[in-house]
């Protein structure tokens, strides 16, 4: 079995990155995915592309994008799924800790089959974005920060999958982190391999393969990630994530439905 637990619909270029919530993104999505050897994808929006969540966000980045429904967005998902399209409903959702309970309470209508946990700002500056946290604090202290938040993620049960979990590499500002404790937290949470850092300047898989062997360690499950922003990305590279998987000595991969998982033969 081959997921992609992760990716955003955008519509083609030329408005690449403009959101396409609709069937007929799904289905081109899906078409790619079928052509890779990708047996299910998922799909999973930034939440706070959304109006609904409006409320919650101090960030100009994520305010300025709160202008799709996502009602809509679960009814084009749902109906690829009625289509008999092998595909998951999730989101993406931002740790902001003050704000969880209130995303959590916002996001619990709705028929998730998982959610992912990411951790992209800390205190409302940016970890992958320059300079954010990275102006005035040392590498050092950038990844400590980082490795906390993500470790109260894990720990917070609102999340199914933390999402590029070692992101803070994602300019190749390398630290020797101890993973030893952020790892033992993600015992109720699986951990993605994401092909998206090999096409960012630090142009290595998420995670390191030393935190995915501690990992397998702790038996943290996993799921497959390419974060594809764009259809012809879908299932980009995944020949290495699986690598990378077998490496770490998975021999399964976690299939989500209803916010309930199991473990599938990997590929």
């Amino acid at each position: 079995m081959i997921v992609d637990y992760h990716m955003h619909l955008r519509r083609p270029a030329p408005l690449a990155e403009e959101p396409e919530h609709t069937v007929e993104a799904v289905e081109r999505y899906a078409e790619v995915a079928a052509a890779r050897g990708v047996d299910e994808i998922g799909i999973s929006e930034h939440v706070y592309y959304f109006t609904e969540t409006s409320g919650v966000w101090t960030v100009p980045y994520q305010r300025e994008r709160c202008t799709r429904s996502l009602d809509d967005y679960c009814d084009a998902v749902l109906e690829a799924k009625r289509r008999g399209l092998p595909v998951k409903l999730a989101l993406e959702v931002d740790w902001v800790p003050e704000r969880a309970g209130d995303l959590a309470e916002i996001l619990a209508p709705y028929p998730w089959d998982y959610v992912l946990g990411s951790v992209h700002w800390i205190d409302g500056v940016a970890v992958d974005q320059q300079p954010g946290l990275w102006a005035g604090h040392t590498v050092a202290e950038v990844w400590d920060r980082y490795v906390r938040e993500l470790t109260a993620a894990a720990l917070s049960g609102h999340f199914d999958v933390l999402a590029h979990p070692d992101l803070a590499k994602v300019f190749g500002d390398k630290f020797a982190y101890d993973w030893t404790l952020a790892v033992a937290s993600w015992e109720h949470v699986c951990v993605e391999i994401s092909t998206a850092g090999l096409h960012k300047p630090v142009r290595e898989l998420y995670p390191d393969p030393q935190i995915l062997r501690l990992a397998r360690a702790s038996d943290t499950p996993i799921t497959l990630a390419s974060d594809a922003h764009a259809a012809e990305d879908v299932g980009r590279d995944f020949d290495q994530a699986v690598e990378l998987a077998r490496d770490a000595g998975y021999d399964t991969v976690t299939v989500f439905d209803g916010r309930r998982r199991r473990q599938e033969p990997l590929g």
